[in-house]
């Protein structure tokens, strides 16, 4: 005979789990009593939120379903804030929600809420299982639904009593559901390598998920045989070295002019894997919907994608792994000028990725990111979350190896910690550094003492300029000089980093964070290096003032 809660742990470990996160709740403590003795990591974390965009980093880094435990009511509803980037983001989650006892349903017991009808909006799939014998085949359709199609979270509730029911004769092994590769058609293929041919100007975009390594080597080899220009989609960075001659940039928030004029006059789009939402099309302007002006060849995963914003030329349904494996069928030639034109382009991006060395104040991010670059090993893992500070890293740093990017497509703020803290624990022999703002940093940075509970040496950047540094620049844009609810008062962060038990480390001049940094490695424990930036320098190119002075309301007074 098995618990419930026996069970659930028992569909896990046949589903190759090997780590979940979690905050504890009474809701669920006969899954965390079989837990126990599972051999499945478990990592305590200290909010719902937090926890749950530690799955969200698990599963964009590996690839295989994050794993989130969280209690009813309170609990979940704060794990929406992960849940809501996995699912924008297409990663692969699976969250289980200790809920109320079956006779207390539909009562407003203490802390219920009826996941199936509030969760619809964050999830591809919300369930609650009423029957203990049914638990494998929930949690396995879970992890089937989470992987399939386009990725993205799955939710599942868990009645008390349910985890704490007995099941007699329960299966003696459970198998978990395969996922199908989605492999592209012949004819397809075939189409393809056609329209290539005739192509004068092609560019190709990577994006979304259900990537692998090999498939990214593949394309590179692809693009360099037939001399496509390739481009990342916003924080997919990592899907392309940035350093092959064949790199074009990123295609997303302040897109460099050029790689945007290429696009648009582009006689061929290639999207592989991505959906060309409103981050990295520019607010839908790179190409018309419902029809693009150039020709578009869309290759997604799941079939519901294709035609829904743009209507593609050539609509491939395959999965970015099967469809690039598929490319070294395709034997074609560049035509004349494509080699030159590919050289052209990296040459833009390599100007476009070079960082201003001076600024307004005495720290200046474009150095620090230049050493930065020299310093960190190819697979260090760099996370982020969402401000200004963000585009130091998604233009200027060059990723050139596969999963070593964790950032939220999203834009949700307080990502950065806790993404690092899982990186750390799915890769313990690589470098994680997380890049956060000062009032992202205080978004989910209490989990930095869940880094110092699992002894988890990740280094955390925080940029201080004590200000909603993106939301100002755009209150100085449209209501030049009026001020409001962008202030900030911080903590001394080099001081918290000590308070928690790790190194703590304060940057107020760019030649002190090289050893700053050194130091933060030495010490082999969780830490915070805190670079205090002036407030003008809120983007690599434009002061607050000179964004001020061009601002709407001025310009019409």
């Amino acid at each position: 005979m098995r618990t419930g809660g026996q069970l659930i742990v028992d569909a896990l470990k046949a589903n190759g789990v090997e780590r979940l996160f979690c905050v504890p709740g009474e809701s669920y403590l006969a899954v965390l009593d079989a837990l126990v003795d599972s051999g499945v990591g478990v990592t305590v974390c200290r909010q719902e939120g937090g926890a749950a965009m530690m799955a969200d980093s698990w599963g964009r880094l590996t690839g295989k379903p994050g794993v989130c435990f969280v209690t009813r009511g309170p609990g979940a509803t704060n794990a929406t804030a992960g849940l809501h980037i996995a699912r924008q983001d297409s990663i692969p989650m699976v969250l289980f929600i200790g809920q109320v006892q079956r006779d207390a349903r539909e009562r407003e017991a203490f802390q219920e809420v009826e996941y199936r009808r509030a969760f619809t909006e964050f999830a591809k799939w919300v369930a609650e299982i009423d029957d203990p014998a049914r638990i494998p085949e929930f949690v396995n359709r879970a992890f089937s639904v989470a992987q399939s199609g386009r990725p993205g979270p799955v939710v599942l509730a868990l009645p008390e009593d349910v985890l704490r029911e007995m099941v007699e004769n329960p299966p003696a092994e459970i198998l978990a559901n395969p996922v199908p590769a989605i492999h592209p058609g012949a004819a397809q293929i075939k189409d393809l390598a056609e329209r290539l041919a005739r192509a004068e100007r092609p560019v190709m975009i990577l994006g979304g998920t259900r990537w692998t390594e090999g498939a990214v080597q593949q394309v590179e080899r692809f693009a360099e045989r037939a001399q496509i220009p390739v481009g990342c989609s916003f924080r997919r960075q990592m899907l392309f070295d940035h350093t092959h001659p064949c790199y074009a940039g990123d295609v997303g928030i302040g897109i460099n002019p050029a790689l945007a004029d290429e696009i648009t006059n582009s006689d061929l789009v290639l999207l592989v894997g991505g959906r060309f939402s409103e981050m990295p099309s520019s607010g839908y302007t790179l190409m018309d919907i419902p029809h693009p002006r150039q020709p578009l060849v869309h290759v997604h995963a799941d079939s519901d994608e294709l035609g829904r914003v743009y209507r593609p030329t050539l609509a491939i349904n395959a999965d970015p792994a099967s469809f690039a494996e598929a490319l070294s069928a395709i034997d074609t030639a560049p035509s004349p000028g494509r080699a030159e034109r590919v050289a052209r382009i990296h040459d833009a991006y390599l100007t476009w990725s070079t960082p201003p060395e001076t600024g307004p104040g005495d720290v200046h991010m474009g150095p620090i990111i230049n050493w930065l670059r020299d310093h960190l090993p190819e697979d260090a893992i760099l996370t982020n979350g969402a401000g200004n500070y963000a585009t130091w890293v998604h233009r200027y740093v060059r990723f050139q190896k596969f999963a070593t990017q964790a950032a939220p497509a999203s834009g949700s703020m307080g990502y950065g910690v806790p993404a690092a803290v899982a990186a750390k624990q799915a890769f313990p022999e690589r470098t994680v550094v997380a890049f956060a703002g000062d009032g992202c940093f205080m978004m989910h940075g209490q989990e930095f003492a869940t880094a110092i509970q699992h002894k988890l040496p990740v280094i955390i950047v925080v940029v201080n300029n004590s200000m909603y540094g993106t939301i100002r620049m755009h209150q100085e844009r449209d209501y030049p000089g009026r001020v409001s609810a962008t202030e900030l008062t911080n903590p001394d962060f080099a001081a918290l980093a000590r308070a928690y038990g790790g190194h703590g480390e304060t940057v107020e001049r760019t030649q002190d964070f090289a050893a700053a940094f050194q130091r933060a490695e030495a010490s082999g424990i969780p830490a915070i290096i805190e670079v205090k930036l002036d407030q003008q320098a809120i983007t690599p190119t434009r002061t607050l003032e000179q964004i001020s002075g061009s601002g709407v309301t001025k310009a019409r007074s």
